[in-house]
């Protein structure tokens, strides 16, 4: 998964956390139960597992503590190179593993514990491999791409609601932003094409071979094309005046799920789950077809255990339940995150299940087949810092704040201060 920031969930947590917070640097609940805290940037799915879990393992409490995507990879970052403060597991985002594994004398070597990096898609398991053989991270999900579009409001703008018709629409993105036109020609007042033009480059950049950073650790957003391509082919569409103009994970952004503000959200399988939670209402009017350009990535997760836990042992054994095949397999099914194991890509249950919320769409087709044509892309240490910064950008011009030159100029110069040695 990538973001999905739950402020009522966010809260939630925190209330839970309290009354247990001063025992916690003890790594003891007041009954004296083994306490393990996971650290997470959002909902991972996990509620009913943690249940599930201490059941069968009665000395053990689970504390879940969640902040946001941004903040929570900060203090990462600062509680490791202060030698405190990190939780029993950590989350780490795939954009940010690269940083870690320069890290990774801090972090548990799940091999030491058995865990068979083979289990992982190939390139999935290499994201969380250490220079020196070090497997630091368990992977949760990965962001196979697919499109979300709202059937009814194309049924309102005359344009076709199957969703094999509908993916005819866009076999590349041109294509999808000449379709948006056609929407927009004909489109019910105020709805916009798709929610913001830093999602659609998510998705564009998602696709290409090289993204940010080469294989040698070498930032490249001012040399390589596919960066800038994906930036004027997002701002090509936000000037159309295709965008609803909404900064993803915003309040706004949530209420324009609920209002039906746009008609397609470039959609990573975690996606799913946050357009359902964001708005129960619309079950039936959401639809899924192919993404523009066939396959691509935004996201997924790993689960780590930094060497500080006090209960490493456990720590580790829940991680590996977390990650297994069959808790992976129950999390596709009920909150739509794809799982990083392809073993699962041939189950009758994740390939033959279909999504009522969607229109029962078959969901697990669409995501396992985006997921087998994935060309997997490089990770940088600092990616996780550069895609935000072009994210900005993008909105400038959405918004109207710069002109699509000066956010350009803008990026790079941003990109260069933040990666600067």
């Amino acid at each position: 998964m990538h973001t999905r920031k739950s402020k009522a969930r966010v809260l939630l947590a925190l209330c839970c956390l309290a009354f247990s917070f001063v025992a916690a640097g003890c790594g003891f609940t007041e009954s004296g139960k083994n306490q393990l805290v996971i650290n997470t940037f959002g909902d991972f799915g996990y509620r009913e597992l943690y249940a599930r879990y201490q059941q069968s393992h009665p000395r053990l409490k689970i504390v879940e503590r969640v902040v946001s995507f941004d903040d929570h990879h900060k203090n990462l970052q600062a509680h490791l190179l202060g030698g405190s403060g990190t939780g029993d597991i950590e989350a780490v985002e795939g954009g940010y593993m690269a940083q870690f594994k320069a890290m990774a004398d801090k972090f548990v070597d799940f091999r030491d514990y058995g865990a068979d990096p083979h289990q992982w898609l190939p390139w999935k398991a290499q994201q969380a491999t250490s220079a020196d053989g070090k497997l630091i991270g368990l992977g949760t999900d990965v962001g196979g791409l697919a499109m979300c579009y709202r059937r009814d409001l194309f049924a309102q703008a005359g344009l076709p609601t199957d969703r094999d018709e509908v993916a005819a629409l866009w076999p590349d993105w041109r294509s999808y932003i000449a379709t948006g036109k056609r929407f927009k020609a004909n489109a019910p007042k105020d709805v916009a094409w798709f929610d913001s033009g830093s999602n659609v480059f998510n998705a564009i950049i998602g696709q290409a071979t090289v993204g940010y950073t080469d294989s040698d650790n070498k930032v490249v957003v001012a040399s390589n094309p596919a960066v800038k391509q994906a930036f004027d082919l997002a701002v090509e569409a936000v000037r159309a005046g295709e965008s609803a103009k909404l900064t993803t994970f915003s309040q706004q952004w949530n209420a324009g799920f609920q209002q039906g503000s746009f008609a397609t959200v470039a959609c990573p399988a975690w996606m799913t789950d946050t357009i359902k939670q964001n708005a129960p209402q619309t079950s039936g009017k959401w639809d899924i077809a192919t993404i523009p350009g066939g396959s691509g990535n935004w996201g997924g997760s790993f689960l780590t255990v930094p060497k500080k836990s006090k209960h490493q042992k456990e720590a580790v054994e829940l991680a590996k339940w977390l990650t297994a095949p069959e808790q992976a397999s129950w999390i596709f099914r009920t909150q739509g995150h794809l799982p990083s194991q392809p073993a699962l890509y041939d189950d009758p249950a994740i390939v033959g299940y279909t999504n009522p919320f969607f229109n029962n769409a078959p969901t697990g087709r669409i995501f396992t087949t985006a997921a087998k044509r994935l060309r997997p892309q490089y990770q940088g240490p600092k990616d996780g810092d550069i895609g935000p910064l072009i994210g900005q950008g993008i909105n400038r011009v959405d918004k109207g704040k710069q002109r699509p030159e000066q956010a350009w100029r803008q990026v790079l110069k941003d990109v260069a201060n933040a990666t600067a040695p």
